[in-house]
């Protein structure tokens, strides 16, 4: 599994470059503040939201603290998508929410 860190994460975001970054908390955990762009889709539902995602586009996963995101890119990865784990999730998390 690829891994990213927060800081590389933070650096892509700022840059204003195109990040697809998928947040797989639940949205009461979301509510309380994501990456800026990020889009929530809670792990329980990412196996029926799959379709939504493009395979020719990288995605960066994101949870709590980094467990949940990888069971994401591990399912994700089975299915033919290009993912990569934010390690350490938002407890690791410096930059701007929204």
């Amino acid at each position: 599994m690829k891994e990213i860190t927060p800081n590389e994460v933070e650096l892509i975001v700022n840059e204003g470059t195109s990040a697809n970054i998928i947040d797989v908390r639940e949205t009461d955990e979301v509510a309380q503040g994501k990456i800026p762009g990020a889009v929530n889709i809670p792990l329980g539902l990412v196996e029926f939201r799959m379709n939504e995602l493009d395979k020719s586009k990288e995605y960066i996963m994101v949870c709590r603290s980094g467990g949940r995101s990888g069971r994401a890119c591990q399912f994700l990865e089975s299915q033919g998508f290009n993912v990569t784990n934010m390690t350490g999730g938002m407890l690791a998390w410096e930059g701007e929410t929204e």
